[in-house]
């Protein structure tokens, strides 16, 4: 069962994300802000972040950063209702820092699902892909 870490500084909604995510077969850990899913980041070792962008405390822009500092491979959905003024349009920005989609606010639970789906599979292929190569490049060694 993969392990997802939701974000999110909006209580209803991220207990709304996790009772979707568990009806989909999704092992959901749910943190308030930046700094609660950073810290439970290396405890939870999630296959997936999703992580709401506008929060205090961490903002999501920031959750997405240091997690591609960590772990380059991570897997990141970011979700927002839309840019702070001043502030990066998250729907640009949460991309170019390594976030594998962006998802506008309100969505639906399919919708979700579906985004969730999608980017487990390519991660799924992409570690397949590479776990060939390196089993290509031992067989041309010997």
């Amino acid at each position: 069962m993969e392990r997802i870490l939701v974000v999110d500084d909006d209580p209803a909604l991220l207990g709304t994300i996790g009772r979707v995510l568990r009806s989909g077969g999704y092992d959901a850990h749910l943190a308030s802000d930046g700094l609660e899913g950073l810290r439970m980041f290396r405890a939870v070792k999630p296959d997936l972040v999703i992580t709401d962008i506008n929060m205090p405390v961490k903002e999501g822009l920031d959750v997405i950063l240091l997690l591609r500092t960590w772990v380059p491979e991570q897997r990141i959905i970011a979700i927002t209702g839309g840019g702070k003024p001043g502030k990066a349009d998250p729907f640009l920005a949460a991309p170019e820092l390594g976030a594998w989609s962006v998802i506008a606010k309100p969505f639906r639970a399919e919708q979700l699902l579906r985004s969730v789906a999608e980017c487990l599979a390519a991660a799924a292929a992409a570690a397949a892909a590479a776990e060939g190569s390196q089993e290509e490049g031992a067989a041309s060694v010997g």
